[in-house]
This record gives structure tokens, C-alpha cells and sequence, in this order.
């Protein structure tokens, strides 16, 4: 293999791939990103068995071939090189880098024992706006599982039916969903697709891109963007019904501003933030929520002012579960609705419904 191509794209290249590349694993090819030449083009890509993702840059190219390089050390190395050309060449189980009056080597691996990635997924498809899709993901990704006890709450579950499209995660202690529209699909389906493929995805389609085509087939995703392609496998099982957990009515309603709510939350969870749960507590009375926190550091007592429908609550909560729910809502104003101090609460804007935040409140010696 035998290759000169400019330092920008290659560096550029390698940043997106190398994220496809295995970080703890008993199989060293999966820490690897393959370099393949041909037809004066040079295509990096890399898997760690869920993910694939693969970038294609144009090159000059002497010889064609196929090698695996360290995945981390060549990102880390060819970002440095950004403005020069570099010419690629292999021989004997090592790659010479050549660069401006320099020359560096690296092991390599056989491109032989690089897994396959399928990239002729076609079968089913649907297409949304860009920045509907990127909506949808930064509204539920975070509220995703971080474990491998139950591995489908580690993803989000896509409905699609007609041109109305849903997206709900869970990870046990808070829900998000929010719905939107389809430009058009091959027909109704349901995955449940892993939060950190959603999240390469996001930042892989430029924001500058009008629509963007999600293909499904045989439990897998595939995303293309200008040269750059994405695959990954879905998650198997049934995935909790929301419809389930979701409250229909509630006693209380109160109306807050957003950025006032936040401010006090933020500042009530400083001082709980090394604690497990962080616990803050609202304490909703008339036209206001009080605030309050307590650690061995101090405490903290704030109101806000707010409009009340229905009755006097007192409930606790992990902060960091209520920020980031505030934080996805998009309106000045908000509406948190409870029904008492130990059933889930939700939080939505005051107009736009479409998104919502589900909180499971946290039992303490005043309301356990």
C-alpha cells in the first residue's frame, strides 16, 4: 500500500473514525482503524463490533492495499500533522509515515482479520428534516441507561407510524419522550437504536443538511453524510410501553419560568453535588416553590415565584435528573405536574407539548 494524501483530510478522517474503536477489549484488530487504497481513494474505518464507521478521503495513490493501524496512536499522531502532505507506505508488519523532511513507522496489523461491515442496508428507510432529527436525539439521549443490567434501556426506542415519529428512553428512574413528523417512510416500524450511535450521528450530519435518510435492515441502522457512513446494530426486545408509566391525571399543576426554576435548582445542587442522589427538595405552596438542599457544607433555601393549580406538595428529587429536564424544555415557560410526594412527576413546556420529562421522586424519612 502506497498512498500521498493531504494532512487536513486525513486528520479530519481519522477524528471521526477512531471513535468507532474498541477502548477496552480482548481482540486487538478492533482497536484498530483499517486503510484501504484504491481507485485514488483512501477509506478509514473502524468497529468495535456495535458501531462502525467509515470515512472515505481522496488520495494519490501508487499501490493499492489493505493494513490496520493502532486506532488511538495514528489519531493522535496524524492530528499533529495537519498541514502537510503525507505520503502512507507498507512493508514488513510496519507503516512509514512521511511528512515534510521526516519519517516516522508504526506496527501494523493484516487487514485480513478486520471484521466485514455491511454496509448494503436498504431494505426499509425513513427521512425527517436534519434538525428535527438532532431534536430528537439531544431531547431523549441523556435520559438513556448508562449500564449493562438491562442493555435495550441503553438505547432509544423510534416509533414510527404514518408521518408521526416518537422517541422515548428510560433508565429506571426518569423518562423522556417526544414526538415529531417523518418527510416519508418505507411503512411503520419500531427499533430501539443504542444512545451513543444516536449521538455519533447527531454530530456526524452537518447542520447546513436539509433532510437525512435512516436505513433499517436485519437489526441494523446505517447513516451516510458527505463521504463519512455509519452503521450499527439495534437493540433486541421489548422495550417498555410509556404509556404504562406516564400519569393521566394530576392534583397539582404549578407554571414556572424556566431560567428562574433552573437558576435556584443550580444553585440549591452545588451543595449536594458529592452526595449519591443529590437531593434537593420542592416544597410548593401558593404562588411559589420553595427550594431547598442540605449537606455537611450548608444549605440552601430559595423561592420561585409560580402559579399553583391544585393542591400543596412537598417532594424530593435527584437534581441532576431535574436540571437536565429543564434544560431540554425549550419554552420561557414550563408546567411541572405532580399528583403527590412518592408517584412519578412530569415536566413539559407550557405550549408546545411534544416533548415530556418524566421524574421518579426520591422517598426520604419525610415521605417514605
Amino acid at each position: 500500500m502506497k498512498c500521498v494524501c493531504e494532512g487536513i483530510n486525513l486528520s479530519e478522517a481519522v477524528l471521526k473514525v477512531v471513535k468507532a474503536c474498541a477502548a477496552r477489549t480482548t481482540v486487538p484488530i478492533l482497536e484498530c482503524i483499517k486503510l484501504s487504497v484504491k481507485n485514488d481513494r483512501l477509506t478509514l474505518s473502524a468497529t468495535d463490533g456495535e458501531i462502525a464507521i467509515l470515512k472515505t478521503i481522496p488520495a494519490d495513490v501508487y499501490e493499492e492495499g489493505d493494513v490496520c493501524v493502532p486506532g488511538k496512536y495514528f489519531a493522535d499522531f496524524i492530528k499533529k500533522l495537519e498541514n502537510v502532505q503525507i505520503m502512507l507506505s507498507t512493508a514488513d508488519k510496519m507503516m512509514e509515515i512521511v511528512y515534510a523532511d521526516s519519517q516516522t513507522s508504526m506496527q501494523v496489523l493484516p487487514a485480513d482479520d478486520f471484521p466485514r461491515i455491511d454496509t448494503e442496508i436498504k431494505e426499509n428507510s425513513f427521512k425527517l428534516k436534519t434538525a428535527d432529527l438532532k431534536k430528537l436525539i439531544n431531547a431523549t439521549s441523556f435520559c438513556c441507561a448508562a449500564d449493562d443490567s438491562r442493555p435495550i434501556l441503553k438505547g432509544c426506542q423510534f416509533i414510527i407510524n404514518g408521518d408521526d415519529i416518537s422517541v422515548t428512553s428510560l433508565d429506571g428512574f426518569r423518562l423522556a419522550t417526544i414526538s415529531g413528523k417523518v418527510i416519508s417512510s418505507t411503512g411503520n416500524m419500531e427499533i430501539v437504536c443504542p444512545a451513543r450511535t444516536l449521538n455519533e450521528i447527531e454530530k456526524m450530519i452537518p447542520d447546513t443538511a436539509e433532510e437525512t435518510e435512516i436505513f433499517i435492515q436485519r437489526g441494523m441502522i446505517l447513516v451516510s453524510s458527505d463521504s463519512t457512513v455509519l452503521t450499527s446494530r439495534l437493540y433486541g426486545g421489548d422495550f417498555i410501553k410509556k404509556e404504562n408509566i406516564i400519569p393521566r391525571t394530576f392534583i397539582t399543576e404549578v407554571t414556572v419560568e424556566k431560567e428562574k426554576l433552573k437558576d435556584s435548582i443550580e444553585r440549591a445542587a452545588i451543595l449536594v453535588r458529592g452526595d449519591k442522589n443529590s437531593l434537593i427538595t420542592f416544597d410548593i405552596t401558593g404562588d411559589k416553590i420553595e427550594i431547598s438542599s442540605a449537606s455537611e457544607i450548608g444549605n440552601v433555601q430559595e423561592p420561585v415565584k409560580a402559579h399553583t393549580e391544585g393542591k400543596d406538595v412537598k417532594i424530593a428529587m435527584n437534581s441532576k435528573f431535574i436540571i437536565e429536564a429543564v434544560n431540554a424544555l425549550e419554552e420561557d415557560q414550563i408546567v411541572l405536574s405532580f399528583n403527590n410526594q412518592v408517584q412519578p412527576f412530569i415536566c413539559t413546556n407550557l405550549g408546545d407539548k411534544s416533548a415530556l420529562y418524566l421524574i421518579l421522586p426520591v422517598r426520604t424519612a419525610n415521605n417514605a
